[in-house]
């Protein structure tokens, strides 16, 4: 029985909130021109395979300064989705059982397969990276729905009728493709999609991290930018205005100087968010070619100047780790994400946007208790090319502990695991790299001891915000331990409520809580709401007995959650290349999922896994690994789409 832990504000002599500062953030401004113009086109699907098969500017390099993590695994370095630590440092908080609210559960009324591995793997007639994980950044409105992941998208219309076919990300933004082996050609490298459809002016926003090759060789130039792209009606299916918005930070193209080590800076892990004023970026900034993280970032662009397609607009960028942002923690923001809204936009301070970044990722324990509230005041001034206000408060809130490892069936065991319902899980992959002949058919030539991997739950940062009904929505991982001893991966979930008191935007707990079973972990979680304040949690569902699956349950900020519903359950095992040593081991699965309102409906999407096969199945097909265009060599990763109404 999946078991739900409540906590309102009266359960903490604290839980309510708050301190504000006195000083305002410096900012730094600059302007962009338009970059052109980006728009779907069918380069259709390729057979190309062969080496390499993985980007080889990306590939995972030892850290072997930082020890081993919690697996025994010496960690890798990853250049992009950086968290604090390269060692796995995860705490638990103690999970109160209660029962789930009594109260009838809602049934999606559509729900169907999204993008998956090979389609990304062979889209842009096959002149593609394989990628993991597939970050999820669904949006949808006016009769559409568009899904964007790493490296592809794809719109449908709102029954689920594919209206183009997998588009490669660097198409869509006018670039050469990401690889081409036969000429040995490299296009720029793009991660991190994010998208928004705004329905109070009707433009579709998507958002990537773009990094710049040296020519067209393998070897990364340091400089890097956030991509934005407007669409210019509201139809995705038009041109859209693209600015490319440098983001290296060390003197160059117009950026300010950070003097992160090495030369240029990192604009890691790019999210955006709305109010009635402007259009909000942010990203974690971290050393490109040298150790340190910086601290976030967050620029605020005028939406107007955005939905006209401007020659060019203002960026106004805000570091929080500099002195004048006077941090109400005393830390930098890692992760921090802008508030998207179901409308109306919060109208307090002449317009402000919420922002909400999470703290245990900076401690020791691996736990804490409180959240950084970040808000931009006086927004309005956007219109006018003037630069809002940042300012910031903390929320004394339940505690959270940055994950561990997710389960999945066979993982956390040595060699072959038990599938659900009995026999061996298939895990073709790391099966085949345990082979020497085997291994050398998919480009390795060195056998190697695998076994099934874990799967990662993230690092508690912030997962998705919604304001909706005059709150603050949203969750984060953490890692849950029971009163029988038991340890899962579980999600803590909080509505805000903003407060104008003492001038400056703060907020106190209106409801919070955990979702958690012992049995089954829970990760990645995306909460959305409508404008009546019913919302939902949606996640990947996996543990000992459950493959990745997608999964939601109700939230409202009267009586919190409902029972757990599994969408779309799993059928198969992760059998992805960063779960084994060809893939540096680290375990990638999320980095986030995607839930946003729609009237009164709202969709989601997750990833989960939805094929098997056997190895005699993988080595039979072809191209090598697909197994009848379910998967591809070196992932098998699914996404599912659901729409429901709370």
């Amino acid at each position: 029985m999946t078991l739900l832990c409540r906590i309102v504000p009266a359960t903490f002599a604290f839980g309510f909130l708050t301190f504000n500062l006195a000083l305002s953030a410096q900012n730094f401004s600059r302007q962009i021109p338009s970059g052109g113009t980006g728009y779907f086109t069918s380069t259709g699907t390729g057979s190309v395979n062969g080496n390499p098969e993985i980007d080889p500017a990306l590939a995972a390099v030892p850290d072997h300064d930082s020890g081993n993590d919690t697996t025994g695994h010496v960690p890798f370095t990853r250049l992009i989705n950086r968290p604090l630590h390269q060692t796995i440092r995860a705490g638990n908080v103690h999970a109160s059982a209660l029962s789930s609210q009594a109260k009838p559960m809602p049934t999606p009324s559509l729900n169907f397969d999204g993008l998956d591995f090979y389609q990304q793997r062979y889209a842009d007639n096959g002149n593609q990276f394989s990628v993991e994980p597939p970050d999820q950044g669904l949006c949808a409105g006016n009769g559409y729905v568009l899904e964007t992941v790493n490296d592809v998208l794809r719109v449908f219309k709102s029954d689920g009728t594919p209206l183009t076919g997998p588009v490669s990300l660097n198409d869509f933004y006018g670039y050469i493709p990401a690889v081409n082996r036969a000429a040995g050609v490299y296009g720029p490298s793009i991660t991190d999609p994010s998208c928004y459809f705004d329905p109070s002016v009707q433009r579709w926003f998507h958002l990537v991290l773009t990094l710049d090759r040296v020519g067209t060789t393998s070897t990364l130039s340091g400089t890097n930018h956030l991509d934005l792209a407007v669409s210019r009606t509201a139809n995705p299916l038009g041109l859209w205005t693209i600015y490319r918005i440098p983001v290296q930070d060390d003197g160059t193209q117009g950026t300010p100087n950070h003097n992160c080590a090495g030369g240029p800076c990192l604009g890691d892990y790019p999210k955006v968010g709305t109010d009635a004023n402007g259009v909000y970026l942010t990203s974690n900034e971290f050393a490109f070619f040298g150790p340190g993280f910086i601290g976030a970032q967050i620029y605020a662009i005028s939406k107007f100047a955005l939905i006209t397609s401007a020659p060019s607009i203002t960026v106004f960028e805000y570091n929080t780790a500099d002195p004048s942002t006077n941090s109400a923690s005393g830390l930098p923001g890692f992760s921090v994400w802008p508030a998207l809204s179901a409308g109306p936009f919060p109208s307090e301070f002449g317009g402000t946007e919420y922002f909400l970044s999470s703290l245990a990722v900076f401690q020791d324990s691996a736990v804490d208790d409180r959240l950084q509230l970040w808000s931009l005041t006086n927004t309005f001034n956007l219109w006018f090319n003037q630069p809002p206000t940042l300012v910031n408060s903390i929320v004394n809130t339940e505690p959270y502990a940055v994950p561990g490892f997710a389960r999945q069936p066979g993982s956390f065991t040595d060699g072959v695991g038990q599938a659900p319902g009995g026999g061996n899980v298939n895990w073709p992959l790391g099966q085949c790299l345990n082979i020497k002949s085997c291994a050398a058919l998919i480009g390795y030539s060195n056998p190697y001891t695998e076994v099934i991997a874990p799967l990662a739950a993230n690092d508690s940062r912030i997962q998705q915000i919604y304001y909706s009904n005059g709150k603050l929505w949203t969750s984060l991982g953490t890692g849950l331990a029971f009163d029988d001893g038991s340890v899962s991966m579980g999600l803590a979930y909080f509505i805000l409520h903003p407060r104008a008191g003492g001038g400056t935007p703060t907020a106190t707990v209106d409801l919070q809580g955990y979702l958690g079973d012992p049995n089954l972990d829970m990760t990645y979680g995306s909460v959305a709401a409508t404008q009546n304040g019913r919302g939902i949690i949606s996640f990947t569902a996996t543990g000992p007995s459950n493959y990745p699956s997608v999964a939601f349950t109700t939230l409202d900020d009267k009586t919190g959650t409902g029972a757990v519903q599994i969408t779309a359950p799993g059928v198969g095992a992760n059998d992805g290349f960063t779960g084994y040593f060809i893939g540096g081991f680290d375990p990638r699965w999320g980095d986030y999922g995607a839930a946003v309102p729609d009237g009164n409906s709202i969709w989601f999407a997750q990833e989960y896994i939805g094929q098997t096969c056997t190895l005699t199945q993988y080595l039979a097909s072809t191209p090598l690994g697909t197994c009848g265009a379910t998967r591809a060599a070196l992932g098998n990763w699914d996404t599912r789409i659901a729409r429901v109404t709370p």
